[in-house]
């Protein structure tokens, strides 16, 4: 028998991390293990005859930490070590940074170069290189003893070398003399070296990278939040009913059979069936129906929805981990790791890029040694191949581009999550739409008054919004926003299920379902009839009006459609992409709103878990899917799209569990995000391409020993110039 079990994993700096610990883990008899570098989790599927202890054993055991997930009171400790390690990350970016930029000036203005300048410089470089770099060093160390190399490797090698040469330079050579200055000559000869000094491509690079490290670290900090937040939206408190008499208890405490009260405006505590009372309980963070739904006694009620009418006494039927609510958590964790690994573009090449440039280093020393042209010469080609390859515009290829792109985003209302979220702009092809709250404002709103044959509309309207005063029902809400001042109702009695009556300026009135008014012989006439079949059949919800013995009217209410979703579905489309109308609600009321904004292919009657079913069906097709949404309904669909977009107006959970967030609920953003997305990729591959295009070009000079330090440092710092330059180009999207 199978166990399942999800490890918290640190201490990985690349995808190749990702990569060794799987394969590690899954060398473990009867282990299956696939390891996520972008959440830094691993999930292992795990026999009996493993213990979990083994497992962490392992991990550890190929350099990294492990720890098993935490239950309880203090489950949310892996964040706050989250938090501690990027606090770590930018004490170690700002000190660098503070340190290094004097030592740049003084490298690269020779008017700065005071007479012991070169010593000023090692004294200012030294905590940079040693403890600044420490990150790059230590995750080197671990590779060398695992016998594999990363990025880190390289970093580590030509920050060390820079450094170790400036002290041989300025201990033994005579860059230590007095007086002695870096003439600012960009001349390609062959030096033995011993007269300058690295000190600031050390620092450069090593803050460079840092500010990329940094960066990538917070955008994924938060990976893990949308469970999270889930987790956070069920009650805290429980009102228990023992023996008659009210007990305030925290949630956890509740057991299956037990009964609580649930009073207007509370949380459901949990799932359960409904002994006493009727109400109103609001479910669309579960359901996605914007109408209310009415409950009595026997009828079914989920943890976390919202009591919207009157007072509820439920019997728990599901507590904890079996709950609607944690089947929701589990399956956003499980859209979330089912991702595919998606490794950054400098780490694949990574993978044969560092060994061919230490291989290169070696061979270059082997090769002037061996040509008798002396040491010192010999190492200075050596290391200047290091340091020419180390990667400085490479660290800041995609920060930069993220970084201005990211921050445009934020300026049109779009927030792009990490560097995985681009790759999959390009490839869609197909998005879902969710209906509620993405293409309708997910409000309910007065759309129409029919009144029958010689009564006013705006009397029907008047009257109707005066008896619906006394109640909090959002159809009632509906009915009364924007009717003005209105007369005061006195007798008001809610029915249950059914609707509201009272006296309203002398008037016994009613409002609510026709079957109301028919319990009092009020029958709708026929032109009344056929605009509540027309209401329904549009996907509306019409409330009849009568009084005084006699059906007056229709007041019909319906969550609107947004102004712009029509030309926000035209822009997708013009984008290249199917619009699909995904929804809890009816097929009628779908048709109806896939009509106004022009979509064709509608899925109606879904459930949450079925949001899911419905994407991975799209992508069994070979579609490539993106969705959009905003409720907690929404969010596992969100997370198993290959792009999820999420609207700013909805639910902290949905944002979470999204790739790109549309700050303004405004749904034309989201192609204007997919065409953000998809210019910062390019840009990306744009400065990675030169990036390495430089490497390449410069590794032949330095090899042979013609590139002096000032000619490498320009080199270096033209290349960095470039790619961020390049990326500053995109402040220009429109």
């Amino acid at each position: 028998m199978a166990t399942d079990v999800e490890l918290a994993i640190t201490g990985m700096t690349c995808a190749s991390c990702a990569n060794r610990i799987e394969r590690k883990l899954n060398k473990l008899d009867g282990v299956i293990a696939t390891v996520n570098y972008a959440t830094e989790k691993a999930r292992v599927s795990y026999p009996e005859t493993v213990a979990p202890e083994d497992l962490l054993a392992t991990v550890e055991a190929a350099g990294y930490h492990a720890r098993l997930p935490e239950r309880g009171p203090d489950a949310g400790e892996p964040r706050d070590e989250a938090d501690v390690e990027l606090d770590s990350l930018r004490q170690r970016l700002l000190l660098s940074a503070v340190l290094t930029v004097p030592v740049v000036l003084l490298a690269m203005v020779p008017a700065l170069q005071f007479e012991y300048w070169q010593w000023a410089s090692l004294t200012l470089a030294a905590p940079v290189v040693v403890w600044g770099a420490w990150p790059f060093h230590r995750a080197a160390w671990t590779n060398l003893r695992h016998g594999t190399s990363t990025m880190d490797t390289l970093v580590s090698m030509g920050v060390l070398a820079a450094f170790g040469w400036s002290l041989v330079a300025l201990f033994w050579g005579s860059a230590g003399t007095p007086g002695m200055t870096h003439a600012f000559e960009l001349t390609v000869e062959r030096t033995d070296g011993l007269d300058n000094i690295y000190l600031e491509a050390a620092t450069g690079v090593t803050t460079f990278l840092l500010a990329g490290r940094w960066f990538e670290k917070r955008s994924k900090r938060r990976a893990g939040a949308a469970l999270a937040a889930l987790l956070e939206m069920g009650a805290k408190e429980v009102t228990l009913l023992e023996d008659g008499r009210e007990r305030l208890v925290p949630a956890e405490q509740l057991a299956v059979g037990m009964l609580f009260v649930v009073r207007p405006g509370e949380k459901v505590a949990t799932d359960g069936v409904v002994e006493r009372g009727t109400s109103a309980v609001d479910a669309s963070m579960l359901t996605g129906e914007p109408v209310p739904v009415e409950v009595g006694p026997g009828d079914e009620v989920a943890g976390a929805t919202v009591n919207a009418g009157g007072r509820l006494v439920v019997r728990a039927t599901r507590v904890g981990g079996d709950t609607q609510l944690a089947q929701m958590a589990r399956l956003v964790e499980e859209a979330q790791n089912g991702k595919a690994e998606v490794q950054r573009l400098a780490d694949r090449i990574s993978g044969f890029f560092v060994p061919v440039v230490i291989a290169l280093a070696a061979g270059t020393l082997g090769f002037w040694l061996g040509a008798g042209v002396g040491a010192s010469a010999a190492f200075t080609a050596a290391v200047s191949v290091l340091i020419i390859a180390c990667p400085c515009a490479l660290g800041l290829a995609t920060p930069t581009a993220l970084m201005v792109g990211t921050g445009r985003g934020a300026q049109l209302g779009i927030l792009i999550r990490g560097p995985e979220v681009l790759e999959s702009t390009r490839r869609v092809d197909t998005v879902v739409l969710d209906k509620t709250g993405t293409v309708t404002t997910g409000r309910m709103a007065l759309v129409d008054v029919v009144p029958a044959a010689g009564e006013s509309a705006a009397e029907v309207r008047r009257l109707a919004a005066a008896l619906e005063t006394g109640s909090e029902h959002p159809v009632a809400r509906a009915v009364v926003d924007g009717a003005g001042e209105l007369p005061e109702a006195e007798d008001f009695a809610n029915v249950e299920g059914l609707g509201v009556q009272g006296i309203v300026e002398g008037h016994a009135a009613l409002v609510g379902r026709p079957r109301l008014l028919a319990e009092w012989s009020q029958h709708l006439p026929p032109e009344l009839e056929a605009a509540v079949e027309a209401a329904q059949a549009a996907g509306r919800t019409p409330v009849a009006v009568g009084w005084d013995g006699r059906a007056r009217g229709i007041v019909v209410v319906s969550d609107t459609v947004k102004p712009t979703s029509a030309e926000a579905v035209r822009r997708l489309r013009d984008l290249g992409l199917s619009p699909v109308l995904l929804t809890g609600d009816n097929e009628r009321a779908a048709r109806a709103v896939a009509a106004e904004v022009g979509i064709d292919e509608v899925i109606a009657d879904v459930l949450p878990a079925d949001k899911v079913d419905v994407v991975k069906r799209l992508q069994d097709q070979g579609r490539v899917v993106a969705m959009v949404g905003d409720g907690v309904n929404d969010a596992a669909a969100l997370a198993q799209a290959d792009l999820g977009l999420a609207m700013g107006t909805g639910t902290d959970v949905a944002i979470e569990a999204s790739d790109l967030t549309l700050v303004r609920g405004d749904l034309r953003v989201a192609a204007d995000a997919v065409r953000l997305a998809r210019r910062t990729l390019a840009t990306i591959k744009g400065n990675l391409f030169w990036a390495f295009a430089y490497n390449v070009a410069a590794l032949p000079l330095a090899a042979a020993g013609l590139l002096n330090p000032m000619l490498a440092g320009a080199a270096m710092a033209f290349s960095s110039v470039f790619v961020v330059s390049n990326s500053l180009r995109l402040r220009r999207f429109r």
